[in-house]
């Protein structure tokens, strides 16, 4: 008995596709290496060296946890500041509208795998040709489809998208450590600012009452017209100085009231009488990888690499056949003369293979557009680790150069205002010029400004090691790791 050719047909239609779906696509590794050090090179923060005056503060200088820092400064200001930032960011608002639409992305990649199921309903009144009567036909439908992955397009464009949620849903956690370190950065630097002030006023107050005393003492006749013009001039040069800083402060109060949102005078109102703490110390893994599991924005960019690869797959899987199904079942009623006839109906098919032929090339350059987004996924992931070493270790350095430099400034201080006060004493007795005054006035000055300089310094190193180390983010890969390993594994770990 001879096979029917229409049944030859039908078995090669649907055993071509099987046999080519056995041909696995080899789209590139979704992970790639990253090379890092093998430790930091510049020196950690010690405990014991990250607070001047640890044992002052609540938390006795203890090691804190990032993501808990800055409610461990025991500042309710700058916690107060931070929040309210971060709610009113448009970058923050951003990121959470990315992660939107990611999410959306993704369900609509998902969507793609299943099976689609559609209703329809119609109803037609017509007239054939006398003597057939009028006649209504009303038809109700359910209508499934679904396109066979074969060779898995719609699961890497799945993969694709869920890649790119994880990655936003990092990403808004980037948008908020930046705002906060923004803010932070901001609020020291009034906070330095008003300090500055202080030293400048102090100066200029002390300046005034020199070129005082040199007016009375020229027009007695003990000094020179020049030496009082001398005094006069140091005098105005501080007065300026303490206008000009006063301007820098101003401006910083309105570039917190901008991040912010409060209006300026209850900004202005919590400023005074807020006090500002030591700074917490951060505590960093000695292995930079481990560190860097911390970022959000190097799993953004690990992310993409995986984006990238599965996307590639999508595109080689573009060049081979598709099958889809599709079918009906429905019921209808017949309408004429005055009778009624009910109808059930269902169907099967048609079944479609489309087979790609001739596209001018299209499909081949799509590919290779798709290597080439990961290729630069891939460079720009690497670039961005160690973009990540640098800042880290930049931040270390920082904070190594501020806290050597601290003794020193301490004592310059010292040194300085013990050689002022004794020229200035020298000076009132008339056993010292105004010159001599003047420029052991120029030394301390240049001295304490330099001390509250390196305070602002040391806390903006603080605040770059925080956004550098990741800010407190957990990386769910590794989350999962760890959930992985018994109690005792963890405990390991975690000792390490």
């Amino acid at each position: 008995m001879k096979t029917p050719p229409l049944t030859l047909l039908h078995g090669a239609l649907f055993a071509a596709p099987l046999w080519l779906a056995g041909c696995a696509l080899t789209p590139p590794p979704d992970r790639v290496e990253a090379a890092t050090p093998s430790g930091w090179q510049a020196p950690l923060p010690a405990k014991s060296t990250a607070l001047d005056n640890a044992s002052d503060l609540p938390h006795h200088g203890t090691l804190t946890d990032l993501s808990q820092w800055w409610q461990q400064q025991n500042d309710p200001l700058l916690v107060e500041l931070i929040d309210t930032a971060q709610a009113v960011s448009p970058t923050v608002a951003d990121a959470l509208s990315r992660i939107a639409q990611s999410r959306a992305s993704s369900v609509s990649a998902d969507a793609a795998l299943l099976p689609k199921l559609d209703a329809s309903l119609t109803s037609s009144r017509s007239n054939t040709q006398e003597p057939l009567p009028l006649s209504t036909i009303t038809q109700a439908q359910l209508q499934p489809s679904w396109e066979v992955d074969l060779f898995g397009g719609n699961r890497a464009s799945s993969r694709a998208a869920l890649s790119r949620l994880q990655g936003a849903q990092a990403g808004w956690h980037d948008a908020r450590v930046s705002v906060a370190a923004e803010v932070a950065n901001r609020y020291y630097s009034l906070r330095t600012c008003n300090k500055l002030l202080a030293v400048s006023q102090s100066d200029a107050d002390s300046r005034a009452e020199t070129s005082r005393l040199s007016d009375l003492s020229a027009k007695a006749g003990f000094q020179a017209p020049a030496t009082a013009a001398l005094a006069r001039a140091s005098a105005a040069e501080a007065s300026g100085r303490v206008t000009q800083q006063r301007t820098s402060c101003d401006l910083d109060v309105k570039a917190l009231v901008a991040l912010t949102g409060i209006d300026e005078p209850t900004l202005r109102t919590k400023m005074a009488t807020s006090t500002q703490s030591p700074t917490a110390p951060i505590a960093i893994d000695s292995l930079p990888a481990q560190t860097l599991l911390q970022r959000p924005d190097v799993f953004i960019a690990e992310r993409e690499v995986a984006a990238a690869s599965a996307e590639v797959g999508s595109a080689q899987a573009a060049r081979y056949p598709r099958l889809s199904l599709s079918g009906s079942i429905g019921v209808a009623r017949y309408h004429a003369a005055g009778t009624s006839t009910d109808l059930r109906t269902w169907s099967v098919g048609p079944i479609a293979l489309s087979l790609p032929i001739f596209d001018g090339g299209e499909r081949a350059a799509n590919v290779d557009a798709a290597q080439a987004r990961y290729e630069s996924a891939v460079v720009a992931y690497r670039g961005k680790v160690r973009q990540a070493v640098r800042e880290v270790e930049e931040a270390l350095v920082n904070l190594q150069s501020t806290a050597s430099r601290s003794d020193d400034a301490r004592v310059a201080v010292e040194g300085y205002r013990a050689s002022f006060e004794g020229t200035e004493s020298l000076y009132r007795n008339g056993l010292a010029s105004l010159l001599d005054l003047e420029d052991a006035r120029r030394l301390r000055l240049a001295s304490e400004l330099n001390a509250v300089s390196l305070e602002r310094e040391r806390m903006a190193a603080w605040i770059a090691l925080y956004r550098a180390a990741g800010g407190g983010w957990r990386n769910p890969d590794a989350e999962r790791m760890a959930s992985s390993l018994s109690p005792a594994a963890q405990q390991n770990s975690e000792s390490k």
